[in-house]
């Protein structure tokens, strides 16, 4: 069923793990993300606002910034990766942290200290007999040039982005063969983007340029890869959004349609080399005037994605009695299908659904899974977690995924977020854990650190052991 070669792994970032803060020259826009305690678990609508998640970077002295210290992976990789390397896996992926490599984002050469331990970083990934699978840009986005520049709404980051990148690959592509330009690049939120979208009379013309302009740039970061003498490979990522109709009325049909084509638009132009039909036309009765120029659409043309990657963690529906086109994230819940603790839907089918789709849209494209997981509330008895809830999580989502590729999709690997309790992305905390590695750090960053592994530690070693056979 899974090819023998097939990448099981796990995947984390820079800034929810590293703690780099205390050695950067610069920062980043994760530097600022607050822990807020909040009153019920529920961070599905986390940047839904008109806001779509802006921060501000006063410096708040009462303030906890949990992505400043992560789990101080820096100090303890080594130990941590081995820990993978006894779990079984054979990929592991995190990210390079931009701002750590250039500061405010526009220097013209990166910081020794993060050359180094980047460096070093992948040396033992390689060495505990994984792939590394690098992301370029996880959030971590130079805050100067937010501040000076509105991030990727201007131009000119494109040029100071696409210097990073080259850098990167010169500096590590004889060791890394999978990269991935931009996380989740259909998120298209303040984390991304870096855009003021407040300061923009019209929110979504400001998202729509701040992603053409990281379109353009993943196609100037391939068409260099291809210069290049080593065997890489240049992937476009997804948070997967391929939603289900509220029901069979031709309104709710064709509703699901056009939202789901507009979530299509991301992998259609990195993937086809051009903007379809349906976006244009969208974007023509909405008034939105992308900034595009035809050496740009030459770029496009010329430069597709190797591969499609994607995050998946739930699926929603679409009704268009309650939701609006112009809304990127989809609000309505499915009442068919169990929810986790913080309301995210539980559908292993939709797994299936998603790939046959990308399969058949996309053919012969190499398909990965490089984020999927289950976010819970761990409890320690004895030096033990027992989280079969997890594992009975993970393993509905990875039979879905046997079932399509006996369906003939082309899946080439499978990233569990995450291996290790990190911070928790969208809430910042660590009280929500995904990994299969229990970190003895709370919300406040007060613990010991020590790693305790989990019962579902042993139960992927299995899996892996028998490349998916039994579960």
């Amino acid at each position: 069923m899974f090819i023998k070669d097939f990448l099981w792994g796990g995947a984390i970032a820079s800034n929810q793990a590293d703690g780099l803060y205390k050695y950067k020259k610069g920062t980043s826009i994760a530097d600022y993300r607050k822990f807020e305690k909040k009153t019920q678990r529920d961070d599905r609508g986390e940047f839904t606002s008109v806001k779509f998640g802006e921060i501000d970077f006063d410096e708040d002295i009462t303030a906890n910034y949990p992505k400043r210290r992560g789990i101080h992976f820096h100090e303890t990789y080594k130990e941590d990766l081995q820990l993978m390397k006894e779990m079984g896996m054979k990929a592991f992926r995190t990210s390079i942290d931009w701002s750590y490599m250039f500061p405010t984002g526009k220097e013209e050469h990166p910081d020794e200290n993060a050359v180094s331990f980047f460096g070093n970083l992948i040396d033992e990934i390689i060495k505990n007999g994984m792939e590394p699978i690098i992301t370029l840009s996880h959030y971590e986005m130079p805050t100067t040039l937010v501040e000076e520049l509105d991030g990727w709404y201007s131009k000119e980051t494109i040029h100071h982005f696409v210097r990073y990148a080259k850098c990167c690959l010169d500096l590590y592509g004889n060791r890394v063969k999978y990269w991935i330009t931009f996380n989740q690049i259909n998120m298209a939120n303040f984390d991304s983007l870096g855009i003021r979208f407040t300061k923009h009379e019209n929110a979504y013309k400001a998202i729509y340029q701040g992603s053409h302009n990281q379109f353009v740039a993943s196609s100037l970061v391939k068409k260099y890869a291809k210069s290049l003498k080593y065997d890489v490979m240049i992937g476009t990522m997804l948070s997967d959004k391929i939603a289900h109709a509220a029901s069979c009325k031709p309104e709710d049909i064709l509703f699901n349609l056009r939202k789901n084509q507009m979530q299509f638009l991301y992998p259609d132009v990195q993937i086809r080399g051009e903007y379809p039909g349906y976006a244009l036309r969208y974007f023509k009765e909405k008034g939105i005037a992308i900034k595009m120029s035809d050496d740009e659409k030459q770029i496009l043309k010329e430069n597709t994605m190797d591969y499609l990657s994607f995050s998946y963690y739930y699926t929603k529906i679409n009704d268009a009695s309650k939701d609006d086109l112009d809304n990127m994230f989809v609000k309505s819940t499915n009442p068919y299908l169990e929810k986790s603790e913080w309301g995210w839907e539980i559908d292993p089918t939709g797994l299936r659904v998603a790939l046959n789709t990308y399969n058949d849209r996309y053919p012969g494209l190499p398909l990965f899974i490089t984020e999927n997981g289950f976010g819970a509330v761990d409890v320690v008895e004895e030096e033990k977690v027992h989280d079969m809830y997890r594992q009975n999580y993970v393993s509905k989502h990875i039979e879905q995924i046997g079932e399509a590729i006996k369906d003939g999709c082309h899946v080439i690997g499978y990233l569990l977020w995450s291996p290790i309790d990190i911070v928790s992305c969208s809430s910042s905390e660590m009280t929500k854990r995904y990994g299969f590695i229990y970190v003895d750090l709370d919300d406040e960053g007060d613990g010991t650190g020590k790693r305790i592994k989990k019962d579902s530690f042993y139960w992927y070693q299995k899996l892996i052991r028998t490349n998916g056979r039994e579960r």
